[in-house]
């Protein structure tokens, strides 16, 4: 079995003054050209379910209210996996070149979770015209504009 060594670019940080990335300094010219794209795609470490025992759990009895009875890991967005790497679309509401720190409208992320990479958001890559879901979860919203307003709580089981 190979392992993999990945090291964190930066932090996300949650506050009273707002989301964000703060990039390690070696990092910073990475981020040269980012401007223009108004959404990217950040991939980052669930650090706080990263120990052996939650790495080893492969179902979930039923996370959401209308879902199967017994879902698979890989069939959640659970933290809770062999690998607890997340990846969350985030619009970026403006970056400090010099500071390298990326503000955000909003991220699914706890203060302090390391982030991995971050790409540009491209429709072309990324988005998928009508997407095939399950039907316990297709009144869900179809966008991330349209989540903001849903009721989320309506939805979990935990």
């Amino acid at each position: 079995m190979q392992n993999f060594q990945v090291n964190p670019i930066g932090y996300i940080n949650v506050s009273e003054d707002g989301m964000f990335i703060r990039l390690e300094r070696k990092y910073i010219p990475a981020i040269q050209a980012l401007d223009g794209f108004s959404h990217i795609n950040v991939i980052w470490w669930f650090s706080g379910f990263d120990n052996e025992e939650m790495r080893s759990v492969l179902e979930s009895p039923q996370p959401y209210k209308r879902s199967p009875d017994v879902m698979g890991i890989f069939a959640t967005r659970s933290p809770i996996r062999p690998n607890p790497i997340a990846l969350t679309a985030a619009q970026i509401v403006r970056i400090d070149h010099e500071q390298g720190i990326i503000h955000l409208a909003y991220i699914d992320a706890n203060d302090g979770s390391p982030v991995l990479d971050i790409k540009p958001y491209t429709p072309s890559l990324d988005r998928v015209e009508t997407p095939g879901v399950p039907e316990w979860c297709r009144h869900w919203p179809m966008s991330i504009e349209e989540s903001g307003s849903f009721n989320w709580e309506d939805e979990f089981n935990f």
